[in-house]
């Protein structure tokens, strides 16, 4: 679904939680998440009896369940345990958040989500950490298990490119240190992988290729950097590599380039001039998925509803822990 569709058919909140019930159970069938158990009551209450709450710790969601269970008893929301838990916002801006970022190119910034939301400057910062935490998860959503990434194959492109501001201070090598280092790796006709590394040493470098692409590799191509040689010797895939000599001008030899993974860094450049303008260090590995995510999911049918799933099968994100140094 587009920004379109998700506000002409989740605009009240029980379209919304019919919705997501469908995606938290897909078979129908409504499961306590305290002990799984499928008999459960629903409670229906009015937004107006939901507002007169006077316990503010009691959810204020306008539909509850109650496990059946003698022994559990465990009354919950169908956000219970997700990424929406605990939210004092409608889940239709919430939806609405996740559809102006999932198809926003170049990413969306929090200032713009403010503007279109009608929310405050925080709490759109915070909802789009929230949904970028998602992305990252490779959890589905009946597994929460962070589980491996199957490994890149095929012929692979890995390069370095170092993000953040101007340079400070003389000389190249004092302006990098300035600078966060990422490491780009991407399967030809395949999926892209951002990973944000201390530096760009051989050291540091070597368990991201290894943790990212198949020993059963085709081809492995890199710019003339002096690190990867080192780092494909170590593991065994030197020859199948293949070096393209940038600093002789040189960008394409047959087959031999890494325009493809240079590719998608420009387009996270630009995210970042465009959108964000900045990016700190310490949240740099969430944007760094987003467009991860995005960039794998281009040719999805319907982006927006893997996302809403990734968000029920990720637990929620307190703001403490985002802010926290």
């Amino acid at each position: 679904m587009n920004l379109i569709d998700v506000n002409k058919k989740l605009q009240t909140e029980d379209q919304c939680l019919d919705f997501l019930e469908k995606v938290r159970w897909p078979d129908g069938i409504v499961r306590c998440p305290e002990c799984g158990n499928e008999k459960v009551s629903r409670i229906t209450r009015t937004v107006d009896e939901t507002k007169s709450r006077k316990d503010k710790k009691q959810n204020k969601r306008t539909r509850l369940y109650a496990c059946l269970e003698p022994t559990c008893k465990y009354r919950f929301t169908p956000t219970v345990g997700t990424m929406f838990h605990d939210s004092h916002l409608p889940l239709a801006k919430w939806f609405a958040a996740v559809a102006l970022i999932v198809h926003a190119k170049k990413g969306m910034s929090a200032l713009q989500m403010q503007r279109h939301l009608g929310v405050n400057y925080r709490t759109a910062w915070y909802m789009g950490h929230r949904i970028r935490k998602a992305m990252a998860e490779p959890s589905g959503i009946t597994v929460r298990e962070l589980l491996p990434r199957p490994k890149l194959s095929g012929i692979v492109e890995v390069d370095e490119t170092y993000v953040g501001g101007k340079q400070k201070g003389k000389g190249v090598y004092y302006g990098k240190k300035q600078k966060a280092v990422v490491i780009g790796i991407r399967e030809r006709g395949g999926d892209l992988r951002f990973i944000h590394t201390s530096d760009a040493k051989a050291n540091s470098v070597q368990p991201v290729v290894t943790a990212n692409v198949s020993p059963d590799v085709r081809a492995i191509m890199t710019d003339e950097a002096q690190i990867y040689p080192w780092i494909l010797r170590r593991t065994g895939l030197e020859d199948r590599h293949a070096v393209i000599e940038h600093k002789f001008n040189k960008y394409v030899s047959g087959e031999v380039h890494t325009n493809t993974v240079e590719s998608a860094f420009s387009l996270f450049k630009r995210g970042i001039v465009g959108s964000f303008h900045k990016v700190s260090h310490k949240h740099l590995h969430r944007y760094l998925s987003e467009f991860e995510y995005r960039f794998n999911g281009r040719e999805e049918p319907d982006l927006f509803g893997s996302t809403v799933a990734r968000m029920v099968g990720s637990k929620e994100m307190k703001y403490a822990e985002l802010v926290a140094e």
